[in-house]
């Protein structure tokens, strides 16, 4: 281009060469996949790749795996949900869209594993399922920082945002709470899917928002199923019996620690 033409001008129209033969490269390979295939690009990809990973994420041991990761993540003081989140969400939410849709024409519910089962029973409180370990300090807490950090997380809680209990009780890092920050979530999640496989619980079938807050997420997600209520609330009082030990425990150490202080 003229030395005259600014800078930004120039730059845009060096950028439309490129564009050009990516555009046309790329569109001609997908007419030629079509044609010899009879099956767009995208399709081939969703029967080779993602249709094997719903089969697998729709199986508990799947679901288990892909927490057990996220756990481990937020553990070593990474966000475990986001790590996964390439993973799990374009499987989850494929999944709960073919509920809705087959829940609107009154076909059979198909999908146990959704997003929202993934929130009302393996995320309850945020990740971990920290609303037990909220409860639980309260219940039996004696530690002044774990006290003051659960007043300030139970707002936040309630809306399933937790991360001012992970960095600030801190759970991450923390050998005693990083136990039951593991287990709990896969053993709530075992409940939920067992409860639903039985027909206890209903299959959700409506995207609830995750911030919504415990018990009101699970009654909008199942189309108004108690089941589905009761189910989450025996997790919560699962999730509390889990944390109470290892509260106890950081009772304990930190007593210790003031002790040898002492000394």
């Amino acid at each position: 281009m003229p030395d005259t033409v600014p800078a930004n001008v120039s730059a845009s129209f060096s950028a439309l060469v490129p564009t050009i033969i990516t555009i046309a490269v790329m569109a001609t390979a997908g007419f030629v996949v079509k044609a010899i295939t009879g099956m767009y690009a995208y399709d081939i990809i969703y029967h080779l790749v993602q249709r094997p990973l719903e089969g697998v994420v729709q199986g508990l041991p799947g679901i288990l795996l892909l927490m057990l990761i996220a756990q481990i993540f937020w553990v070593i003081g990474i966000h475990g949900n986001q790590m996964i989140k390439p993973i799990r969400e374009p499987l989850l939410l494929a999944s709960i869209a073919v509920n809705t849709e087959a829940f609107e024409s009154g076909k059979e519910i198909p999908n146990i594993i959704t997003m929202p089962f993934w929130d009302m029973y393996m995320s309850i409180g945020g990740s971990g399922v920290t609303i037990g370990l909220l409860v639980a300090v309260f219940l039996v807490g004696k530690r002044e920082d774990m006290r003051e950090i659960t007043k300030l997380s139970s707002a936040p809680g309630i809306f399933n945002i937790n991360e001012p209990v992970i960095f600030g009780m801190p759970i991450m890092l923390n050998p005693i709470l990083a136990i039951p920050f593991i287990i709990t979530p896969l053993i709530t999640g075992t409940i939920g899917y067992f409860a639903t496989a039985t027909g206890l619980a209903a299959k959700a079938v409506v995207m609830v928002p995750w911030p919504m807050p415990p018990i009101v997420n699970a009654y909008l997600a199942t189309a108004g199923d108690l089941g589905a209520v009761v189910t989450q609330i025996v997790c919560i009082i699962v999730s509390i019996l889990i944390y109470l030990p290892f509260v106890k425990i950081s009772n304990t150490t930190q007593q210790k620690k003031i002790l040898r202080k002492e000394e």
